[in-house]
C-alpha cells in the first residue's frame, strides 16, 4: 500500500485545457504527488475544461490583472508556459509582440508563490530569441537558477507526435542544501526513431493511436460516450472531396498540382517550393506531425488521414497529442480544437513530474544525510 503523504502543490500559468496537469497528476488523480492549487488562463473555455478534469482550480482572467489584485497561495511549483506566438517562427511579425511580456508576470508569480522549482515550455525559437537572455536574468534577481534549457522531441518520450518544445527547469538554491546535486535533465528518452533503435521501443505511431477508430458520423460533437463524442467529420464541398481524393499515401499539396491541376488553388500552382506538410496525408507507420489549432483543415498542414479522404477528427487529434479518451473537453468544436493544439502533451508533462518529483525527493535525501551527519559529528551516540 502507497504510504500516505502531502502532495507537492503546483500552479500552473496559461494553463489551457490542462496538458501539462494532467500529465503532472499523472492522468488519475487518485494518489497522485502533486495536487493542483491554482490554474489561470484567459480562455473561457480552456477554463471550463480544466475545471471539469481537475476541480474549481482555474480562473478566467488575464494574468497580470489577476496578480495586481490576489494574493499568490504558496506552492512547491509553478508549471507552464507563456503564449509561443511571440517566440514562434510562424509569426512573422513577431518583433516587438507584446506577448513576448508574459513570462514577466509568470516569473512574478514564480517569485511570490515560493516555489522552489519553475517549469517553463515553449516553442524552440525561444533559445533563440532576446527574451531568453532576459527570462535567465530576471529568474536570477528572483533567487533562481536555470539548470536546463532543452528542446524536446516529444516522439522520444511516447507520443505519437514529433513535435519539438522547449523545456526550461529553474530551481531556487535557498530552498536546497548547499550540497545538494540536482538529477540530469532532460530525463532519458523513452522510445527511439526506428533507425535508431536499440533498447528503446520505436516511436509510437499514428497506426497505434488511431487506427481502432471507426469511419466518424455527422458534423457535430456528439452526446455519446468517448471516444465517439469528438469523433466527428467535416461537410467538405465537391471540390475539397476530388482534391483528398488526389491525395496519395504519404502525398501533399505537389501530388494535387501534379495529379489535378484542374482543381489546386491558383496560389499553389504558381508557388514551385515550399512546405511538403500543406495538404499532405499523415503515415500510418510514423509519429504525426505537430498538431496545431487547425488540424482540421488540410491547407494547414499534414492533416489527412492517412487512407480516408478527410482530415483527421478532434479524437484522432486528441490522440495524437496523448489525451485519454476519459479526458473532458468543453467548448464548441472550434474552442475545442484551440485547447487541442495548444496543449502540453500528458504523457510528456508526465516525464517531466517524474523528473520534478526526483528533484524534490532528492532535496529530502540530502538534507537527511545532512542531518545525520551533523548529529554524529556532534558526539552523540549512533546506535
Amino acid at each position: 500500500m502507497r504510504e500516505m503523504k502531502e502532495p507537492y502543490k503546483i500552479i500552473d500559468l496559461f494553463c489551457g485545457a490542462g496538458g501539462m496537469s494532467l500529465g503532472f497528476m499523472k492522468r488519475s488523480h487518485e494518489n497522485s504527488d502533486f495536487e493542483s492549487v491554482l490554474a489561470i488562463d484567459n480562455d473561457l473555455a480552456a477554463c471550463a475544461t480544466y475545471n471539469k478534469n481537475f476541480g474549481e482550480h482555474c480562473v478566467t482572467e488575464n494574468i497580470e490583472t489577476w496578480l495586481s489584485e490576489n494574493d499568490v497561495p504558496r506552492t512547491d511549483v509553478v508549471i507552464g508556459g507563456p503564449p509561443c506566438q511571440g517566440f514562434s517562427l510562424l509569426n512573422k511579425n513577431r518583433v516587438g509582440d507584446a506577448r513576448r511580456a508574459l513570462w514577466e508576470p509568470y516569473l512574478d508569480i514564480v517569485d511570490q508563490s515560493q516555489a522552489s522549482v519553475f517549469i517553463m515550455e515553449n516553442v524552440p525559437g525561444l533559445l533563440k530569441s532576446l527574451e531568453f537572455h532576459d527570462i535567465v536574468e530576471r529568474a536570477k534577481e528572483h533567487g533562481f537558477e536555470i539548470l536546463s534549457a532543452s528542446i524536446l522531441n516529444t516522439a522520444d518520450y511516447g507520443v505519437p507526435q514529433t513535435r519539438r518544445r522547449t523545456i526550461i527547469v529553474g530551481y531556487r538554491p535557498s530552498h536546497f542544501p548547499k550540497n545538494f546535486l540536482a538529477p540530469d535533465f532532460p530525463p532519458k528518452p523513452t522510445h527511439c526513431a526506428p533507425d535508431k533503435c536499440s533498447s528503446l521501443p520505436p516511436w509510437r505511431t499514428v497506426g497505434d493511436s488511431i487506427r481502432d477508430l471507426p469511419q466518424p458520423e455527422g458534423i457535430q460533437l456528439r452526446q455519446v460516450a468517448p471516444p465517439l463524442n469528438l469523433h466527428f467529420g467535416r461537410s467538405p464541398t465537391a471540390v475539397s472531396v476530388e482534391r483528398y481524393l488526389a491525395v496519395p499515401p504519404g502525398g501533399n499539396r505537389f501530388d494535387l498540382q501534379k495529379n489535378r491541376p484542374d482543381i489546386t488553388p491558383a496560389c499553389w500552382l504558381n508557388k514551385k517550393s515550399g512546405g511538403t506538410d500543406l495538404f499532405g496525408r499523415l503515415w500510418w507507420d510514423r509519429p504525426s506531425v505537430t498538431i496545431r489549432t487547425e488540424f482540421f483543415k488540410p491547407e494547414k498542414g499534414r492533416y489527412l488521414h492517412p487512407e480516408a479522404n478527410r482530415p483527421i477528427t478532434h479524437r484522432e487529434a486528441a490522440r495524437l497529442m496523448s489525451f485519454p479518451d476519459s479526458f473532458i473537453f468543453e467548448g464548441s468544436k472550434i474552442e475545442i480544437a484551440r485547447q487541442i493544439g495548444n496543449a502540453v502533451p500528458p504523457i510528456l508533462a508526465e516525464q517531466i513530474a517524474d523528473y520534478v518529483k526526483r528533484f524534490l525527493k532528492q532535496r529530502k535525501k540530502t538534507q537527511q544525510s545532512m542531518a545525520s551527519t551533523e548529529k554524529n559529528s556532534s558526539g552523540t551516540e549512533v546506535a
